[in-house]
């Protein structure tokens, strides 16, 4: 993995106005192919279950050609297992969220 910039996203994903700045921005930065990943943490991780209705944004966001992880403690946390999650989600553990932020040279932290 070689991202030049992570976001860190922490609102739950059902808040609209929230997931749909980060659609916009995210967007934009992959028409001029900066490689992106995103991590969603603490409520960002609401609404990636395979089990209930995937939000459009995150929908359209998981659509764009970005790596998307989600914190499995986090995930757990809010009652979500690891294994519903939507296969083009990602579930990592902490050490592994160091080492997709060691090896990226700009984090963003949107909480």
């Amino acid at each position: 993995m070689n991202e030049e910039l992570v976001y860190l996203f922490g609102f739950s994903t059902r808040k609209q106005a929230y997931i749909d700045n980060l659609l916009g921005i995210v967007s934009e930065q992959a028409k001029n192919n900066i490689s992106i990943a995103i991590v969603l943490i603490h409520d960002g991780v609401i609404g990636t279950s395979q089990s209930g209705t995937i939000p459009s944004s995150l929908d359209k966001l998981l659509s764009l050609s970005v790596s998307v992880f989600a914190m499995t403690p986090d995930l757990l946390a809010r009652g979500i297992e690891p294994n519903t999650v939507d296969s083009r989600i990602k579930c990592i553990e902490y050490d592994e969220l160091v080492d997709v932020l060691a090896q990226t040279p700009k984090v963003a932290s949107w909480m």
